[in-house]
């Protein structure tokens, strides 16, 4: 039941932020970023988001045994993967996503939904995220976010 849960919610949260309101922004747009040729640029980016998020989705089900959701969370704090590089792999998967779309579709709209999504989400992991990850895991989640940056990924130390 768990990889079921798994994609069902990944279908609602990614899915409604990567598929459904870029179609949505898109159709009949008219505002460009003017990239030409360039744009070809956001394929692999949109390759390199949704590995990521796939990789993350697969981490929380098998290492941390949740979901992505907030209301099916892993019931460990998940290190591996990704997370040994930055505490956030899923949200960053998911702007690199977007950024790719906003790209490879020559799209403001998208561009514009992707900056929005960076603030809504910074902001969400800042003022809900970690404090209520904290009260959850308590010193196991501390030594972890001591260790791990919040979004830009380093190196893991030994």
């Amino acid at each position: 039941m768990l990889w079921l849960r798994s994609a069902v919610f990944a279908l609602l949260l990614p899915g409604s932020v990567l598929v459904w309101v870029p179609l949505w922004l898109s159709a009949g747009q008219h505002a460009t970023l003017g990239l030409d040729a360039a744009r070809w640029v956001g394929l692999p980016l949109i390759a390199i988001g949704a590995a990521g998020l796939l990789w993350c989705i697969w981490d929380f089900g098998s290492r941390g045994r949740g979901t992505l959701a907030p209301v099916d969370p892993p019931r460990f704090v998940v290190r591996s993967g990704l997370y040994r590089v930055t505490r956030n792999p899923m949200y960053v998967s998911v702007l690199i996503t977007l950024t790719g779309e906003a790209l490879l579709l020559d799209a403001v709209p998208i561009a514009v939904w992707t900056a929005v999504v960076a603030v809504t989400v910074h902001l969400f992991v800042v003022l809900y995220e970690e404090p209520a990850l904290h009260e959850q895991f308590g010193v196991p989640y501390d030594a972890y976010r001591a260790a791990v940056p919040r979004w830009l990924a380093r190196r893991p130390r030994a």
